[in-house]
């Protein structure tokens, strides 16, 4: 029964994805600290989906595997250093 109600939750999820992407959109312009919110949710969300822990980015989650030597933080570190100097190392803190 449990699973029968999440998926029937399916559209509902999708409607506020989709609105989010909307919203984020609109405060690109009018906004932009709400739109760095609205995006560092969606990281978190991406995070979690991939069977990370609550309330951890994506940044911080490859920040933490470059640092146990794990190959796939490490690439994915670099590629974001790429757009912030730094940036997994300031997603720990």
């Amino acid at each position: 029964m449990k699973n029968l109600a999440l998926i029937a939750l399916l559209p509902v999820l999708l409607f506020g994805f989709l609105y989010a992407l909307g919203v984020y959109l609109w405060f690109a312009f009018v906004d932009t600290t709400k739109a760095w919110t609205i995006a560092y949710q969606v990281d978190e969300l991406g995070n979690v989906s991939a069977n990370g822990k609550e309330n951890t980015t994506i940044s911080a989650r490859a920040a933490r595997a470059r640092n146990a030597g794990r190959r796939w933080g490490c690439v994915l570190c670099k590629i974001l250093n790429w757009f912030q100097k730094d940036h997994c190392d300031k997603a720990l803190s």
